[in-house]
């Protein structure tokens, strides 16, 4: 099978892309053909390696992708081959072929296809994670989202606004503060204004998945309200001082969506509750930028860099 590759962590430079062995199918697995495949921030750090990567000579990465079952495993009775599955944890995603653990393979509608598909799945999930487990904020809240322009910035935007939040956000460029807008936004900041000045404690809850800017996070945020921490685009955040937390009455939550996807009924529920959200048009899928999995060094390079607002997929 085509796959991207590594054999030493680094810069996107080190990706490959080549033949390497297919996949082995276990009695519990099945074997998807990707049609497409989500790069998420959390593949460069794995690159970096400064994240886990499941071991496999060579390096191969990514979690996420969609496409056809192609061939099952003899002890696997709920799919066939033909089926369109989804899968947001299971690793060697950047590959043409992926063994895919039964219970980790989630059943997509016929209503949406595999690019829509792919450029929801994990970061819909992750959208609708913090929002209803974590968050759990009331009309007319007032909501803070930092990179509120990427992936999980605009679906957390659509989410929040259909349940009469009101929704603030902080862009890097104009370009990017218009696709907040039009995802619902009511107040775009430019990231590098001292917009921060004049909102302290103003929000009722800040999204932050830029992890450097949490102290700007907590000091926006109002007494009694909390930071949703969610990941560190920009690089692990400085350490909070707990007491001072508790002597505004601030709290900072955080969790792992894989502790919510403990079953394969669970991930089939979330993954269906997303899906009614695009086809109630609670969710409007924006069109991702795709690239080759041929050019997966060029796609890790405009993730990093910030030169495309939105889900990047890779297509083998």
């Amino acid at each position: 099978m085509k796959a991207l590759f590594f054999n030493d962590f680094g810069d996107a430079s080190v990706l490959q892309y080549g033949e390497v062995a297919d996949p082995i199918v276990t009695a519990n697995t099945v074997l998807v053909k990707t049609t497409y495949i989500g790069l998420n921030f959390a593949d460069i750090y794995r690159r970096r390696g400064t994240y886990h990567l499941e071991k496999h000579q060579p390096y191969i990465d990514g979690y996420e992708g969609v496409g056809t079952v192609v061939a099952v495993g003899k002890q696997v009775a709920n799919f066939k081959r033909g089926d369109r599955v989804l899968f947001v944890d299971v690793p060697f995603a950047n590959a043409s072929l992926v063994a895919v653990p039964a219970d980790q393979a989630i059943k997509v509608p016929r209503a949406i296809n595999d690019q829509q598909v792919a450029s929801i799945g994990l970061q819909g999930m992750t959208a609708e994670f913090l929002v209803h487990d974590l968050a759990q904020n009331q009309p007319h809240d007032r909501v803070l989202i930092h990179g509120i322009s990427g992936g999980v910035g605009q679906l957390l935007t659509q989410l929040l606004v259909a349940n009469e939040v009101a929704v603030y956000g902080v862009a890097s460029t104009p370009a990017k503060a218009e696709l907040a807008y039009q995802a619902g936004a009511t107040t775009v900041f430019m990231r590098h204004d001292p917009w921060d000045t004049t909102h302290h404690n103003f929000f009722d809850t800040v999204f932050d998945g830029v992890g450097k800017t949490l102290p700007v996070s907590l000091a926006t945020t109002k007494h009694r309200g909390r930071v949703i921490f969610y990941g560190m685009a920009a690089g692990n955040p400085p350490v909070i001082d707990p007491v001072k937390l508790m002597s505004e009455s601030k709290s900072l939550m955080t969790g792992d969506l894989w502790d919510y996807l403990d079953s394969a009924v669970a991930r089939q529920c979330r993954a269906n509750q997303l899906f009614d959200d695009v086809l109630t048009h609670r969710v409007t899928i924006r069109p991702a930028t795709v690239y080759s999995l041929a050019e997966g060094a060029v796609a890790h390079w405009a993730l990093e860099t910030g030169q495309v607002a939105g889900k990047i997929l890779l297509r083998p």
